[in-house]
Parts: C-alpha cells; sequence; structure tokens
C-alpha cells in the first residue's frame, strides 16, 4: 500500500522550474531514497511533500492527506528532519523534548526515544553545548517524537564523521523497524545502497530513474571485473572460451578478466583445475556510484 503518492510535482520559482513533473509512490515499511546532484530538486521535492512548499502543480498525498489542504492532520502522521534545523542555543535537550511532545495528540514516550538515541546523559545539556553528531541524534529524535507513520530525514548525515555516519545508519534502521515508513535525502552512495530499498534518482527537477539500488546498477552495466597475478603462465584462450569471460587483458603483472553471471566460480575454476593460483585476487563491480553518473553525468556531490 502506498503511503506516499506524489503525482506529476511541479515547482517553479519565478522563470525556474526547480521540480518538473516528478512522480513516485513509497510504499508502507519502505526506506525511500531520493539522490540527485546538488540543486537537483531533491529538497524542494521533500519540503512540498512536508507541507513546507506549495506546489505549483501535480498532487501529493501522505497517508491519504493532502499537505496543501490539510497541514495541522499532517503534522499528525508526518515526522521531519531538516536539512538545517536549529534550536535556541540554551534550550536544553530535555526541555526540547518535552516541548515538542506537547504539540501531538498521541506522541511517542520521548523519554524512550533518547534512551535509544543514547542521549538520555544530555537532558540538562544546551542546544549550543552539543556535538554534531548528539545534534543530529536529537533532530531524530523531534522528528519521531510525534509517534509519526512517516519520517522524512533530509542529508541527515552531512557533516557527520565516518563512525557517527555509521551510527545514525544504524539508528534509521531501528526506526524502519519500529514500523515507521522513511523517505531520506542523500548524497552518499553507500548510504542509499545499505540503507534504501529503492531509490529515485532527481536530475535537473526531473525524475530520470527509479528502482532498487541494484536495479539501477543492472541497467548501467551487469559485468563484472577479476583483476589478479597468476602464479604460473596462463594461456588466455583457457578463460576466454568461458562462456561467462567476454575479455581478458594484461595490465602489468595481473590479468583482468571481465564478464558477466557467475565470473567468479569459472574462472577460479579453471585456475584450480590447471594449478594456477590467483595471487592478490580482487573482484570489481558497477558501483551505485558509477549508476549515478552514467544517469545524471556528475557526482552526486557536484
Amino acid at each position: 500500500m502506498a503511503i506516499i503518492e506524489v503525482d506529476n510535482l511541479v515547482k517553479r520559482y519565478g522563470d525556474h522550474t526547480a521540480v518538473n513533473g516528478v512522480g513516485f509512490a513509497v510504499e508502507q515499511g519502505e526506506i525511500f531514497g531520493i539522490l540527485g546532484p546538488n540543486g537537483a530538486g531533491k529538497t524542494t521535492t521533500v519540503e512540498c511533500i512536508e507541507g513546507l512548499r506549495t506546489p505549483d502543480g501535480g498532487t501529493i498525498r501522505v497517508c491519504g492527506i493532502d499537505p496543501r489542504q490539510d497541514s495541522d492532520e499532517l503534522r499528525q502522521v508526518l515526522g521531519a528532519q531538516l536539512q538545517r534545523s536549529e534550536l535556541p542555543e540554551k534550550l536544553k535537550v530535555g526541555e526540547a523534548m518535552e516541548l515538542h511532545s506537547s504539540f501531538y495528540r498521541a506522541p511517542a514516550d520521548w523519554r524512550e526515544l533518547i534512551d535509544i538515541l543514547r542521549l538520555t546523559d544530555k537532558l540538562g545539556t544546551q542546544f549550543r553545548r552539543l556535538s554534531g553528531g548528539q545534534k543530529q541524534r536529537l533532530s531524530i529524535a523531534l522528528a519521531l517524537v510525534g509517534n509519526p507513520r512517516v519520517a522524512v530525514l533530509d542529508e541527515l548525515t552531512t557533516g557527520l564523521d565516518p563512525q557517527a555516519r555509521r551510527d545514525a545508519w544504524d539508528l534509521i534502521e531501528n526506526i524502519r523497524d519500529r514500523g515507521v515508513t522513511i523517505l531520506m535525502v542523500t548524497h552518499f552512495m553507500e548510504e542509499a545502497e545499505r540503507l534504501c530499498d529503492r531509490l529515485a534518482v532527481i536530475d535537473s527537477g526531473r525524475l530520470v530513474a527509479l528502482d532498487t539500488p541494484a536495479g539501477l546498477v543492472s541497467k548501467i552495466d551487469d559485468r563484472q571485473r577479476i583483476r589478479f597475478r597468476p602464479s604460473a603462465p596462463l594461456d588466455h584462450a583457457l578463460l576466454t572460451a568461458l562462456p561467462e569471460v567476454t575479455s581478458v587483458e594484461r595490465a602489468g603483472g595481473q590479468l583482468v578478466v571481465t564478464g558477466t553471471g557467475n565470473l567468479l566460480l569459472a574462472v577460479t575454476t579453471v585456475l584450480a583445475r590447471h594449478q594456477i593460483v590467483a595471487a592478490d585476487l580482487r573482484v570489481e563491480q558497477t558501483s551505485l556510484d558509477d549508476a549515478f553518473v552514467a544517469l545524471t553525468g556528475r557526482p552526486a556531490d557536484h
């Protein structure tokens, strides 16, 4: 069942069309990601879903609610962690949670959320004294305190160090396990590949691809490459005769075998049969980052 429905969304700023005919549906229980270069229209799309911007065309439904017509009801089912969100510097963590909890008819137990997000020892700490990672975790707690059916996370891990980013990924998976549908904007390919069930790629305001991470990669190039250093001379014909192999090339002292299907098994079986050891073996596949560049013509952070 679709919990978010976006159909032919259009948003203009003067003569500039930031979002042009974007449409997708998010199923209940999904982690649905939106990818795109800077300025592609990702955040504008999400802000229309959140009811923060009024579209110039198209329709949006979140749990059956039109964000333009019933913003009060939308706030009861949708929690948002904004790309840039600040609190009063002297507001304490506990005060912020108690205040935001009062905005909802059936809030979650905010003390439980704070415990899950490992902020219990920061209840009396002012916002200005929190680290970047702690501020991010607090923003997640505030997004969830209304006990929403949908959580929107916009560039959640930007600015975090690698360990803090992986901690945030664990938290996102925990949120989904609690029954919350997640719509997230990101430009980190590793993040999208690990977390997202499906991805919408937006470029220049248009939807250019919609699929699972693996599906996006396979549409671009499903070939694999195996690099290794053979322990003894190897007749290339032994490998090129395999149906899985499309090419064999030498790169210095290494062989680079390109192919499809169960390429690794096919190649290693031949090597074992001829008592050749594949030293420094490495398997390379087309990545989500490769697919993104092929779809948009530039890396995600440009």
